[in-house]
């Protein structure tokens, strides 16, 4: 009897995997758009008139949580009266805070002039009348620094920005000289002559035990040497449950929560011809036919994998980073996206943001009452 109804349990899993879409290959593609529980809520809005992407903050040792992302120049504004940062910025930015509310300018902590290696300097020309990704037409010199994370090595004690560079000149690692976070900042030995990874996105991860990894756009990840000079091994493909077929991903990022490995990518959603929406696209229509900037997440026992099926978690939030906060919360960062629906939602974008976070069941997700509180209190001050 027992054996019957196990057998009966495992029959009615594969029924359900089947009719949702979903194999134990595959990830289930559905993006479950219209869910307010999974949205960013409505409550979120920007911590300052700073414009930024790909926002992130992390919890300093010192009391301090520090933020950085991909900046404009301060200044520059492009014809048309848009401000971007895709054909060019001058470096790397740094704001820093004791409460997560009120944040404090600590300047340019990285310049292509002041601190940049030669290939870092390089840039490119652009075909006359390129276009952004946000649809403006570009100057003649293609040269910007996208999408940084600040890191403290706790087992090392050392601080080290990870970047990547526009125009497919990749990824690198720098290491503050002083021991400080506002650095100044030089090139690890592994990419002082070239990228030490060939594309963008690169993210960082410390365990528990103190080995640090690079976790590169989108799937890759290579153990770094003790000392953090450079790679310890080549970057390897990270063994994940993929959708079928599998789309473009970026904005990665590894935390560890209730002793698994948590690998945040982010998808954007599509609207298909029948209403529903999906993680499924057309990649030559893309630009097109994006809908929602969302963060999915899977999780293993093993930094390299397998990781399971994903899962949708923050709808409208993508390429961010979470962090816990000295009281143990957990937080993700937005950017509020002019593109898809987010554009249309926000009257503000490109800005910082946070958005406070939960588990459930093991699953990440907005916390939707902390959020309320959090912005009430920010509009009071």
């Amino acid at each position: 009897m027992i054996k019957l109804s196990i057998a009966i349990a495992g029959l009615a899993c594969l029924i359900a995997q089947i009719s949702y879409g979903q194999s134990g290959k595959y990830s289930h593609p559905a993006a479950p758009v219209g869910n307010p529980a999974l949205t960013v809520p409505p409550s979120v809005a920007p911590l300052m008139d700073q414009w930024m992407r790909d926002t992130y903050v992390m919890t300093g040792p010192d009391g301090y949580y520090y933020m950085t992302g991909t900046t404009a120049t301060p200044g520059r504004v492009f014809p048309a009266g848009r401000v971007h940062c895709w054909d060019y910025n001058d470096g790397l930015y740094l704001w820093r805070s004791r409460n997560l509310q009120q944040w404090e300018p600590m300047g340019l902590i990285w310049s292509f002039g002041r601190d940049a290696a030669a290939w870092q300097k390089g840039g490119k020309p652009l075909e006359p009348a390129a276009m952004s990704p946000n649809r403006d037409v570009l100057d003649s010199f293609y040269r910007a620094v996208w999408a940084p994370e600040l890191h403290y090595i706790r087992s090392k004690r050392k601080w080290l920005l990870v970047a990547c560079m526009n125009g497919g000149a990749g990824s690198f690692v720098l290491e503050s000289v002083s021991g400080k976070p506002e650095g100044p900042y030089r090139n690890i030995k592994g990419n002082e002559r070239k990228a030490i990874f060939p594309d963008i996105d690169l993210s960082l991860f410390e365990d528990d035990k103190g080995q640090v990894y690079l976790v590169g756009h989108n799937h890759f990840i290579a153990r770094m040497k003790d000392d953090l000079s450079d790679v310890a091994e080549p970057f390897r493909k990270l063994i994940e449950m993929p959708y079928n077929p599998e789309p473009y991903i970026e904005g990665v990022f590894i935390t560890k929560h209730h002793g698994r490995y948590q690998l945040l990518q982010t998808i954007w959603s599509v609207k298909k011809a029948d209403g529903t929406f999906s993680y499924l696209r057309n990649d030559k229509n893309r630009q097109d036919s994006l809908y929602s900037y969302d963060v999915v997440v899977a999780e293993a026992d093993n930094i390299y994998g397998p990781y399971g099926a994903r899962y949708a978690a923050i709808l409208q939030g993508g390429h961010n980073n979470v962090f816990k906060d000295r009281q143990g919360k957990w937080w993700s960062t937005t950017f509020f996206n002019p593109r898809g629906i987010m554009g249309t939602r926000f009257s503000v974008t490109c800005r910082p943001g946070l958005v406070p976070v939960k588990w459930v069941n093991g699953k990440l997700r907005p916390d939707t009452a902390r959020a309320a509180g959090f912005y009430a209190a920010l509009k009071s001050n």
